[in-house]
């Protein structure tokens, strides 16, 4: 086995973007120029193999990335400046899809630095924000890279001013294009003031020269606005820029690097990964302006010591810690992804799961990824990416060798937007249909199945229609079991709109001891920026409701929220409150406080106005520009509104449209655009569903009741 490489020369990176903005496309490149693979494919290529990273049937045939996928490379320099201290580059290719957003947190989760790349032409598009957001959550400092400089409508200029309007990044510019669109030839580094050409039939010859006449004003004018911007965030550059002495390359590149390690810019480079041109270069970035996994703080909470927070070292002596962040299952069993953070693990050895109750787990056999190759190892040490077999864990859970009883930080899950009934076409594939549904909520904790307690119908809720359809299309594929599916459910919710007074009292008398509980307090509408749904008040003085019984109350809230009594949907935006009350020496109790909540919340429940909310999602439509206007109508007739529009050769529409409305959505855009049009959309927020709409579902839901409860 080749010697290990240290520490300080290994990187753990992310590619993220909006769909199509060629992620997959940068990870071949990447993979190419390091040696990994020794053919590029495309992701729709002719030739029918499909990028690498892509290892799915359902990813090659739809074009589309939809697990993340790892992989690793050893990169020697552009100019082999690395061939005697090669650098580890560890890769997670994420989907941009918003529906598979979850691939994105948990590799952003695991993850040290990362590469947003955004289209020439396009810049900043939806799914850019919603990955930014993720960035911006787990602390990862990012380059940001300007691909398809060979498209028309190229600005890697506009690019990186839309990076400061839109993301609120200090953008700098650390090269400079020469040329654009079908005329982009090569770059200009603005740190060295070298030409770099890409030559050959791939691109994999560097011819680096010096700058021509015809840039070389615009590459000083170009770098003197470079230092300006990096002057701004980093002490030691500003009193050199200050006084105007020479800045050296080396002082640049630590600058900028510690700039961005800060989180205060972000470098912006750019090239053409379909046209080979800009990668090796990118790979150079990695390397100087993104971190090694010493430099990134990993806290985690010490389970003996109060939850107290603990510094989780990037060092392989110390006791091991690690995160299990996806799982997969292939024909061999169950792969368990895991970042390692602190300490040495080797195949053999026995880990335990502290987020389940310190189960003790023993370590088979251990790999690191390439797609879906793998290549086995006898050890991993702290920095490691690398997959287990037959160790079961769920996404997000600590694993430890027994000596620390430290939990790290989970991913973030999104809640679920749509849901559907599901049921076996054939009765005989059950038993694989169970199998499959168990194995992806374990997989993907944003698809979620649970049994409607009225219908007996089996739901599955997700992220969009297409996660959804893609899930269903995997338990054809996969596991042979044809599916029937419902209309699909929208996740309403209920709220309320004013305040409302409770004064309620429990008096129950049977025999013995009673029950007894009297509470008074109020509901609230939360205020719209509440990070909760809901949320507990305990005002009570004096005693009047013993501190035992408070919790009681807290609980008898919480149940009666789940169910609102409008259409059934979850109640939430909602302050729940109690400042008096009155027990009983004997006849009070848990029970009887938790239903003088329950009941007291439906009785002012009734009083306070409630509403019916709806899902909101944010869409961006891509069209070209001669069919707007039929576009623009389609989105009025679904209850959209319009927030932004972009012209061009093509047009992009930001709009909000109700998820209600936007069924079947896909096939009314092609026909309208000749199969042109392409839309995403995520969810924006929850809004009151208009009163006639509000009347109708109620309507329907009272009738629902009435003929349940006939049926009993």
């Amino acid at each position: 086995m080749a010697a290990r490489i240290p520490l300080d020369r290994i990187r753990n990176i992310g590619i993220s973007a909006h769909i199509d903005s060629g992620k997959t496309t940068l990870t071949e490149r990447i993979l190419f120029y390091t040696g990994r693979i020794h053919k590029i494919h495309e992701v729709r290529g002719k030739d029918g193999v499909g990028a690498k990273m892509d290892s799915m049937d359902l990813e090659r045939e739809k074009g589309i990335t939809i697990q993340s996928a790892a992989t690793y490379c050893v990169w020697e320099g552009s100019q082999d400046q690395y061939k005697e201290k090669p650098i580890n580059v560890n890769i997670i290719d994420t989907p941009g899809h918003v529906d598979f957003t979850i691939e994105v947190e948990r590799a952003l989760r695991v993850l040290d630095g990362a590469i947003l790349v955004l289209d020439s032409g396009k810049g900043v598009q939806s799914q850019s924000i919603t990955v930014d957001r993720q960035m911006k959550r787990y602390h990862v400092p990012r380059i940001a890279f300007v691909n398809k400089m060979d498209n028309p409508g190229a600005n890697y200029e506009r690019v990186a001013d839309m990076l400061k309007e839109k993301l609120g990044h200090h953008s700098v510019c650390i090269q400079l294009p020469m040329g654009a669109e079908h005329n982009f030839a090569g770059i200009i580094d603005l740190i060295t003031m070298k030409a770099f050409f890409f030559d050959g039939q791939d691109g994999e010859t560097i011819r680096e020269e010096e700058i021509s006449a015809e840039y070389k004003e615009a590459a000083v004018a170009a770098r003197e606005k470079m230092i300006a911007g990096v002057a701004d965030v980093d002490d030691e550059l500003a009193e050199k820029f200050i006084e105007e002495k020479p800045v050296t390359v080396d002082e640049l590149r630590m600058a900028i690097r510690r700039a961005t390690l800060a989180l205060k810019m972000t470098p912006v480079m750019c090239g053409s990964a379909i046209k080979n041109k800009g990668v090796q270069l990118l790979l150079d970035g990695v390397v100087h302006f993104l971190p090694r996994p010493t430099e990134v703080l990993n806290e985690g909470h010490d389970q003996d010591n109060g939850e107290a927070k603990v510094v989780v070292e990037s060092d392989p002596t110390k006791p091991f810690v690690g995160l299990a962040f996806k799982l997969q299952q292939d024909k061999y069993g169950q792969l368990t992804y895991f970042r390692v953070y602190q300490g040495t693990v080797s195949a053999g050895d026995t880990i335990y799961n502290i987020s389940n109750e310190s189960r003790k787990v023993r370590v088979p056999r251990m790999f690191r990824m390439h797609s879906e190759d793998r290549e086995e190892i006898p050890s991993a040490e702290a920095g490691d990416i690398v997959a287990f077999y037959g160790v079961e864990a769920s996404s997000g859970e600590t694993f430890t060798d027994g000596k620390v009883n430290w939990t790290l930080t989970s991913m973030h899950v999104p809640a679920a937007v749509i849901s559907l009934a599901v049921a076996p076409k054939d009765r005989s594939t059950e038993v694989n249909f169970s199998k499959a549904l168990n194995r992806f909520t374990k997989e993907d904790p944003t698809f979620r199945v649970h049994q409607d307690e009225e219908s007996q119908q089996t739901i599955i809720s997700g992220m969009g229609e297409l996660h959804l359809d893609i899930y269903m299309e995997r338990m054809r594929r996969e596991y042979n079991c044809d599916v029937i599916a419902g209309k699909p459910q929208v996740a309403y919710r209920e709220s309320i709109t004013r305040r409302a007074e409770i004064n309620y009292t429990h008096k129950k008398q049977t025999g013995g001891s009673g029950q007894y509980a009297k509470i008074m307090g109020f509901i609230e509408p939360l205020p719209a920026d509440a990070v909760e749904p809901y949320e507990f008040l305990d005002d009570v003085t004096g005693g009047s409701i013993p501190r035992e019984f408070i919790s009681s109350c807290d609980k008898g809230f919480k149940d009666a929220v789940r169910k609102g009594t409008l259409i059934g949907f979850p109640i939430v935006g909602i302050r729940c409150a109690v400042n008096d009350g009155a027990s009983h020496a004997v006849d009070s109790s848990e029970m009887a406080f938790k239903t003088a909540a329950m009941m007291g919340f439906r009785e002012a429940y009734a009083n306070a106005a409630a509403t019916i909310l709806e899902p909101i999602m944010k869409v961006e439509i891509d069209v070209p520009t001669e069919y707007q206007g039929s576009v623009v109508g389609q989105v009025n007739q679904r209850r959209g509104v319009i927030l932004e529009t972009q012209g061009g050769d093509t047009t992009s529409i930001t709009c909000e449209v109700p998820l209600n409305s936007m069924f079947g959505y896909s096939t009314d855009l092609r026909s309208a655009t000749q199969g042109k049009g392409t839309f995403t959309m995520e969810f924006a927020r929850y809004a009151i569903v208009p009163k006639q709409e509000q009347e109708e579902m109620k309507k329907v839901y009272r009738e629902k009741l009435a003929a349940e409860a006939k049926a009993k």
